[in-house]
């Protein structure tokens, strides 16, 4: 048996690409960002750009939490299927937030191509599989809300899927818009880019506790160092859980693994997300230099005293699901890993003021496709700084 670290594969392949020093002095600036993940990197771009004077920190090294073991599948759907989320919110809301999804997958490629960043981004599509024939029941009502809110999809009987991708399911929605990245190499290279246009960064900075009871919020961290600031924002991710008094988010733990390069697959899986109805369900992807990234297995422990064999059996019970809806093919496994995730009861964020600090915004994109909910957060920070409303605060409020 050949051991693996139980570091990502997005680690292991890029490295720390970019280190700065932990503060150990006090500070003042505009707007504290605190979190160094794809969302700190999000907002913090889109802050420096409005001309913001802006600090980030991070308690590790950059991208070193959640960012570092996403699987990076960028798409409009919410972990909640819009059907259902219209029975919580009323289908003109869900709509919208399906829409906000898709809008943000094309903000995040324009960023990407204005910015020049290499980070093996690129467009795909999408393919929600039925995994059962009581799932497809479902699914089909799923497709017909999405098409009646023209979000781009397409039908596909259960011949069609396995003629065109070689896929064994119970019929399919096909969405035209979808994107897969390296999250973490996108973070590291963002947070670079404003360091050179003047943002202060830190990692290995650790806070100990934020006060609001003062004219302007200031954070102590855990080495005694105080940073005063007009504004804070909380991209800390499944880590806000402990600064919230409000449960948010239910925590769970994911696994995913990484074939070797080279791997021999349907021309039009090349170009496609892929993911199933089955709880938890299954998710897959190929990755930039020619491999095939699985994902899923999600469970709400996470023991460590035994993470190895878990992180093992796990990597073993998503290949032999692979080999059984794409027959034949030979995924040798090259690197797996589990990470620590957040879900919310209604499938959307948190984003916008908790009650429980003053001058204080968080954005948490919980969930799937957390990071489509950080770009959709890059315009709400701006509009929330401005004193303006914007059309999603209500359905990622707090005390919702």
């Amino acid at each position: 048996m050949r051991l693996r670290t139980f570091e990502s594969f997005w680690l292991v392949k890029n490295g720390i690409l970019y280190s700065y020093p932990s503060l150990q002095t006090d500070m003042n600036t505009e707007i504290l960002v605190i979190g160094g993940g794809i969302t700190g990197a999000l907002i913090s771009h889109a802050l420096v750009e409005a001309g913001y004077e802006v600090m980030l920190i991070d308690r590790r090294d950059i991208a070193m939490g959640s960012s570092s073991a996403t699987t990076s599948m960028l798409q409009y759907e919410i972990d909640v299927p819009l059907y259902q989320l219209s029975e919580m919110i009323g289908e003109a809301a869900a709509a919208l937030c399906y829409r906000s999804g898709v809008q943000a997958i094309l903000e995040l490629e324009k960023l990407v191509k204005d910015q020049k960043i290499d980070c093996g981004f690129q467009m795909k599509e999408s393919l929600y599989l039925a995994h059962s024939k009581k799932a497809s029941i479902w699914l089909r009502e799923e497709f017909e809300i999405r098409n009646k809110h023209q979000l781009g999809v397409k039908w596909l009987d259960a011949a069609e899927v396995k003629r065109n991708y070689g896929v064994i399911c119970h019929g399919a929605i096909l969405s035209e818009v979808a994107a897969s990245v390296d999250a973490y190499k996108l973070a590291h290279e963002l947070i670079q880019l404003n360091a050179k246009r003047g943002m202060k960064v830190f990692d290995q900075t650790e806070i100990a506790r934020i006060d609001t009871s003062g004219i302007g919020p200031k954070v102590i961290l855990e080495t005694g160092q105080r940073i005063q600031t007009k504004k804070i924002v909380c991209c800390t991710g499944f880590e806000s859980t402990k600064l919230l008094k409000e449960k948010v988010a239910d925590l769970f733990y994911t696994y995913a693994t990484v074939s070797e390069q080279g791997i021999q697959l349907n021309s039009a899986i090349q170009n496609t997300l892929i993911w199933d109805t089955g709880e938890p369900y299954l998710y897959m992807r190929t990755t930039d230099d020619g491999r095939f990234l699985i994902g899923g297995e999600d469970s709400l422990f996470n023991f460590q005293l035994f993470q190895q064999k878990i992180k093992e059996r796990k990597a073993g019970k998503l290949i032999r699901k692979l080999e059984k809806i794409i027959p034949g093919i030979e995924f040798i496994e090259d690197f797996s890993w589990g990470g620590t995730f957040g879900t919310t009861k209604d499938g959307l964020p948190y984003i916008g003021k908790s009650p429980e600090y003053e001058n204080t915004y968080f954005v948490l994109g919980f969930g799937g496709n957390g990071i489509t909910f950080s770009v959709q957060g890059m315009g709400m920070i701006l509009d929330f700084l401005k004193g303006k409303d914007h059309k999603l605060a209500h359905f990622y409020r707090f005390g919702r």
